[in-house]
Formats: C-alpha cells, structure tokens, sequence
C-alpha cells in the first residue's frame, strides 16, 4: 500500500492543497465581514435574503474548512469580530453603498468563487478535498444564479455590449 491509498482523510495533503483550503477560509472570513457591512447598507428585502445565505454559506465553509486547517496542523487566520447591526438612515447618503452597487460586487464574488474552486478541484489529489471544493462550486453556481435573476428582475444588471444585428451567414 502507498502514502497515497486508504481513507483519503488518512492522506497527506500536498502544499496546493493546503494553500486553496487555507485561502478559502481566509476568503470566506472576509466574505462574512463584508457582508454583514453590506447587510446594514441594503434597503431591499430580496438582497438582504441573498445577503443572508451568503453569510450562511461563508460560516458553514469557515467551519469546514479551519477543521481541514487544524487536523492537518495548520493554523487558520482568526475570524473577524461579528459586524453590529445599523440603521440604514445612520449611514450618510454619500457614504452607502447602494443596493445595485451591492448587487455587481457579491454577483463578481460567486463568479471568483466559482473559478477559485475550479483550480482547487483540479489541483486536488485527495477525494474529500476535492469532493468539498465541488460542493462549493454547485452551492456557488445556485446563489449566483438567484443574484443574477434579481438584478434582472430589478433593472439593477447592467449588460455588455449586447449584438443585437447579427452577421448573416452565407450558405455555399
């Protein structure tokens, strides 16, 4: 039997795989902060909702992933202070981020997200770490389908140069 064969939690991880997990913590500790900010800036329901679940998710990899980080010997950064709550009427109208600007910036973030799991997936030689960088990818795919679907619905996307006369194609 080999180093690498068995319970793959019984397996070394390799310097990649200790930087993704590392990172993706690291990430998500931020993603928790940032959020909770955007939280007290947001004026609509849907987004606080959406806001919510990203927080959810963040927490749940936090705790995932600093688990990986500390049965390996790895310490984690440490979590950031919980963000208090504020009234949207307490943050200058000058100093707020609106709902749309809120909207572009956590629909960049799952697309990030979505990439950044994608190389931790394909660079991983452990099953479970692989296995758990896959299950992030589909719950990010689904918040940024949801986020996607309310900036449409909201009139808050703002499109790319969108090919509305298209070439016509000759036939030989």
């Amino acid at each position: 039997m080999g180093i690498l064969s068995g319970n793959p939690k019984d397996e070394p991880l390799h310097y990649g795989e200790i930087f993704s997990v590392w990172q993706a913590s690291t990430v998500a500790k931020g993603a928790v902060s940032c959020y909770q900010a955007y939280l007290n800036h947001s004026g609509d329901k849907e987004l606080k909702k959406i806001l919510d679940g990203l927080i959810d998710q963040a927490k749940l990899e936090i705790k995932e992933l600093d688990n990986i980080l500390i049965d390996n010997g790895i310490p984690p950064i440490p979590v950031l202070p919980e963000r208090p709550s504020v009234k949207l009427e307490d943050i200058p109208v000058g100093a707020r981020f609106s709902d749309p600007e809120i909207s572009a910036k956590i629909a960049a973030d799952a697309s990030l997200g979505l990439v950044a799991c994608s190389q931790a997936m394909g660079q991983a030689i452990r099953e479970d770490i692989g296995a758990l960088f896959a299950k992030y990818h589909i719950t990010k795919a689904a918040q940024g389908l949801k986020i996607l679907e309310m900036s449409k619905d909201k009139g808050w996307l703002i499109p790319p140069p969108l090919q509305i006369k298209r070439p016509e194609t000759v036939n030989a």
